[in-house]
C-alpha cells in the first residue's frame, strides 16, 4: 500500500513526463504539487529508496516500471471519477477536480472497473484527457494546440492543458467548450490577439495564453 501522498507525487511526474521522455527536475514536481523544493528532495528519496522512482544527481527522476504503474492507476481512477462526476451528478468540468482527488485515492480495483463499465468506457474525461485502460494501454489523441493553426484552419475543441477552475470558467463565459468549433480568423501581427469564429457565426477576440491552452481536433474542409 502507498499513501496519499506518494499516489499524488507519482501522478504529478507522470502527468509531467506524459509529453516528454526528459527526466523530470525537482522545481517542476514542487510547482505541480505546490510545495516547498525541500520536501520535494525528501519525498524522492523515500519513493528511491521503495523502487518507484530512478534519481541522478542534477538530471531529475524518472518512474520506475513499478512507479508508472501506480501512477497509471492514480490517474486511471481520477479522470474516472472526474467523468462521473461530470456526466452521471452534473457537476461542471471547472467542479470535478477537486473532488476527483479525494476520491482517486479509493483501493478497490473492483470499484474502479465496476465504474469503468458503468461509464460505457469512456476513453476521455471532462477536459479531453485520455483515461487509461483496465491494462494500462493509454489511446493516444491527435489534437493539437488551437495555437498552432493558422489563419483559415478549424478544428474543434477536444481538450484543455490548463485545468485551473479560473481558465475552464473563463472558457465556459466565452462558450469555448468541449465539441465546439472554431476557426482562426486572425492573428494580431503586434500583441498576438487571435480572432476565433464560433459555429454560431459570433467571432470573439482571445490571448495567445488561451489558444496555448486548448487542445482541437483539425478540421479539414
Amino acid at each position: 500500500m502507498y499513501s496519499f501522498a506518494e499516489e499524488n507525487y507519482l501522478k504529478a511526474i507522470y502527468k509531467l513526463q506524459e509529453h516528454s521522455d526528459l527526466a523530470v527536475n525537482t522545481n517542476s514536481i514542487a510547482t505541480s504539487i505546490q510545495t516547498k523544493a525541500a520536501s520535494v528532495t525528501d519525498m524522492i528519496k523515500k519513493l528511491s529508496d521503495k523502487k518507484l522512482l530512478k534519481y541522478e544527481k542534477y538530471k531529475g527522476v524518472e518512474l520506475t516500471n513499478l512507479g508508472k504503474k501506480i501512477a497509471i492507476e492514480t490517474v486511471r481512477k481520477h479522470r474516472l471519477w472526474e467523468t462521473f462526476l461530470h456526466d452521471k451528478l452534473k457537476f461542471a468540468w471547472d467542479e470535478v477536480h477537486d473532488i476527483a482527488e479525494q476520491l482517486e485515492h479509493i483501493k478497490s480495483s473492483e470499484l474502479i472497473d465496476k465504474l469503468d463499465e458503468y461509464l460505457g468506457f469512456p476513453t476521455h474525461d471532462p477536459h479531453g484527457d485520455p483515461i487509461p485502460g483496465r491494462n494500462g494501454v493509454i489511446i493516444q489523441s491527435n489534437f493539437v494546440l488551437l495555437s498552432e493553426l493558422k489563419v483559415g484552419e478549424s478544428g474543434v475543441i477536444s481538450g484543455v492543458v490548463n485545468h485551473s477552475s479560473v481558465f475552464l470558467k473563463h472558457l465556459e463565459k466565452n462558450g469555448l467548450t468541449l465539441g465546439k468549433k472554431v476557426q482562426v480568423k486572425e492573428i494580431g501581427e503586434f500583441d498576438q490577439l487571435v480572432q476565433l469564429l464560433l459555429s454560431t457565426k459570433e467571432s470573439i477576440l482571445v490571448s495567445n495564453e488561451v489558444v496555448k491552452n486548448i487542445l482541437v481536433k483539425i478540421q479539414y474542409s
